[in-house]
């Protein structure tokens, strides 16, 4: 059920990630014609397709996490043994964890901080930058975790969208 639930968040990620991606095109498509045709460029566009950006790149990362596409040196690790392939795997996806934990963090303070003022451009509190930061590492947290039980278990984590 853990890995099912896993899998669902790393989905919905990669949809909202995909949606995101296409909202920055459009976004930038618009402030183009703005700018060129009707002579007036649209000030938000450019706020928002850089605020769309932050979110994708955590949605993006939260999935590569959960997919183990995150950098590794897995050639040094395959000519151990495999008891100490699997205790190193243990170490990754620990170091992972408190990367991810220490994401929440820090993003949470900035978050907290900035959350008062206002984004010049756009409608939205400025901390609002910060909250991918928070959402991905509570994610890469929780995707870890998933790794780890599924070592103890001695199962794999399938991607998502097999």
């Amino acid at each position: 059920m853990f890995t099912k639930l896993c899998a669902g968040l790393s989905k919905l990620c990669l949809m909202l990630a995909v949606a995101g991606l296409i909202a920055v095109v459009l976004c930038v498509q618009w402030q183009v014609i703005g700018r060129y045709v009707f002579n007036d460029t649209p000030t938000w566009a450019e706020a928002l397709a850089m605020l769309l950006v932050l979110f994708v790149t955590a949605f993006g990362l939260a999935v590569g996490v959960r997919d183990a596409g995150h950098i590794g040196l897995e050639s040094l690790v395959s000519l151990l043994p495999l008891r100490w392939q699997r205790r190193i795997e243990y170490v990754i996806h620990t170091l992972v964890a408190i990367f991810g934990a220490l994401m929440v963090q820090s993003g949470w303070l900035w978050m907290s901080a900035k959350w008062g003022e206002k984004k010049p451009m756009l409608p939205v509190p400025d901390g609002i930058d910060y909250l991918p930061i928070v959402i991905a590492g509570a994610l890469i947290v929780l995707f870890s975790i998933e790794h780890i039980v599924a070592l103890i278990r001695g199962t794999l984590v399938e991607p998502a969208w097999n």
